[in-house]
């Protein structure tokens, strides 16, 4: 229904002239704007190519009678609630009134009809059918924010969430949109839709407005100061800003002035909405860096150099869309023996991060005391149990003579190292109980590192897939490593590539030993 400041348009539709005549002059004195029709079919197509918002129609028309027309009207979704007033000189009886208002108009009026009585009926359909459609579209409205409330707090990164709310606001509003916010390093993107249908794209914006309270306020902008959005010729912009603390800068939705219809309860509840789920978004990637910059600050700095070997290792936390994992590695020379260490803390969160900090510095102590692999890890479960019950943790190592290539090697629930020689590759299984378990553990395993051979030692992450088992995860890197590139760096770069979800949703160490 068009609202621009007139009382209407109405579509007037009689086959006599002096009968039409009198009815556009009635109703254009009363402020609407009229178009007319002679036939029902000539209704029928005015009502399809103008926008009409209501029509007053005669009962007796030479081609169809107006009974059908309206019923035409009704049927079709496009224009269900376009009221209709019947007019009618001869069908004036309570089985013709009946008979009309059964079959979809909103009055029926008998002539004769006066001018007073056509325009207060006209008023009242028109008043009510207004109310409807605000209510409608308010309902609709409602229900578009619940799914966009949804989709911003479902997404998985900063612009998805961005994107998704820029759809949804598009979809509401049925108009060009932007969402502008800042990420938690200070980036400020906005989230734009060209309106609904058009996918939302992210882009750089600055925008200096600290002034905003916290809460949520309403302002009107010109478009020149939003020149990321084409906006509607002639529109003012109706922006909401929402603030949830003095901390952190507000959320911005802009929209067209038009767009909003109704009061701007529905803007400012979006607003609300994606200001709450950017905050979420903005503490869990803080957290995120603070415990990728702990696990690669507790990791080691540099790797021993060691005549007759090459070492390489790779470790790719988890992505941003998910929570950072306990996954570590140690390469040191103690008292001239190679230890070798991975492992990985179960969880996924900071505090994993710290419980393998503790565990790794406890393995690189007991390894300086002089112990050998299996002792270690034996104190290491002594430790885990008594000092952080509850806390479980797999880890392989192995102590390395880099004058023979011998090695002894103690596993807790770790996923077997494999040994690369050439033409052969080989897991070196080990089954022992996790530490934080109190079960018996077998003896240290004796192997030999051949010259030519590579030991490649690795944590879940590089093998398993959410749509594969893990014995498959282990073919694949069997068949990947069958051969060593000359470069070890990038033979752990290649494995990465090759094995690693596209998607990474867990840490990822790899640790290759390389005896020339």
């Amino acid at each position: 229904m068009t609202d621009t400041g007139h009382s209407g348009t109405v579509l007037v539709v009689d086959d006599s002239a002096t009968k039409r005549y009198l009815l556009v002059n009635w109703l254009s004195r009363a402020g609407y704007d009229v178009i007319e029709a002679e036939t029902g079919a000539e209704a029928l197509t005015r009502v399809d190519e103008v926008p009409v918002d209501l029509v007053v129609l005669d009962v007796r028309l030479p081609d169809i009678n107006g009974f059908e027309v309206c019923e035409r009207i009704k049927s079709d979704p496009r224009h269900a609630a376009l009221p209709v007033i019947h007019v009618s000189a001869h069908a004036v009886d309570v089985v013709d009134r009946a008979q009309g208002l059964t079959r979809g108009a909103d009055a029926y009026l008998a002539e004769p009809i006066e001018p007073e009585e056509l325009v207060a009926t006209a008023q009242a359909v028109l008043r009510y059918y207004r109310a409807r459609r605000r209510a409608e579209l308010l309902a609709k409205r409602l229900a578009q924010l619940a799914e966009t409330t949804l989709a911003v707090n479902s997404a998985s990164s900063f612009a998805r969430m961005l994107k998704a709310a820029a759809d949804g606001a598009a979809a509401i509003f049925e108009a060009p949109v932007a969402v502008v916010a800042e990420t938690f390093d200070g980036e400020c993107v906005a989230g734009v839709s060209a309106g609904p249908g058009s996918p939302a794209e992210v882009r750089p914006w600055v925008i200096d407005d600290r002034d905003v309270p916290v809460g949520s306020t309403v302002r009107t902008d010109v478009p020149a100061d939003w020149g990321l959005v084409d906006w509607p010729e002639g529109e003012t912009v109706t922006v909401a800003a929402a603030r949830l603390r003095a901390d952190r800068a507000p959320l911005y939705v802009a929209v067209p002035a038009s767009a909003l219809m109704t009061a701007p309860t529905v803007l400012i509840q979006l607003a609300q909405a994606i200001a709450a789920a950017v905050e979420a978004q903005r503490s869990y990637d803080e957290e995120h860096r603070i415990a990728v910059t702990l696990q690669r600050s507790l990791l080691p700095r540099r790797l021993p150099d060691i005549p007759g070997f090459d070492l390489a290792v790779r470790y790719e936390p988890a992505s941003a869309q998910s929570e950072v994992g306990g996954d570590f590695y140690e390469l040191a020379v103690i008292d001239g023996q190679l230890l070798v260490a991975i492992g990985d803390v179960a969880g996924h969160s900071l505090h994993a991060a710290t419980v393998m900090a503790e565990l790794r510095h406890a393995v690189r102590a007991y390894a300086v005391e002089g112990h050998p692999p299996g002792a270690m890890l034996e104190r290491a479960d002594v430790l885990l149990r008594t000092l952080l019950p509850g806390e479980l943790a797999t880890i392989c190592l192995l102590l390395l003579d880099p004058a023979t290539g011998a090695f002894r090697m103690a596993s807790a629930g770790h996923l077997p190292p494999l040994l690369v020689r050439p033409g052969t590759v080989q897991f070196l299984e080990q089954r022992a109980p996790l530490l934080g378990v109190r079960a018996k553990r077998p003896a240290d395993g004796e192997f030999m590192l051949s010259p030519g051979s590579t030991l490649v030692l690795y944590t879940d992450g590089l093998i398993e897939r959410r749509d594969a088992d893990i014995d498959e995860g282990l073919r694949a890197l069997a068949i990947s490593a069958a051969t060593v590139d000359a470069d070890l760096d990038r033979f752990c770069e290649r494995l990465l590539v090759e094995l690693a979800a596209p998607e990474i949703h867990d840490d990822i160490a790899v640790v290759a030993v390389r005896r020339l």
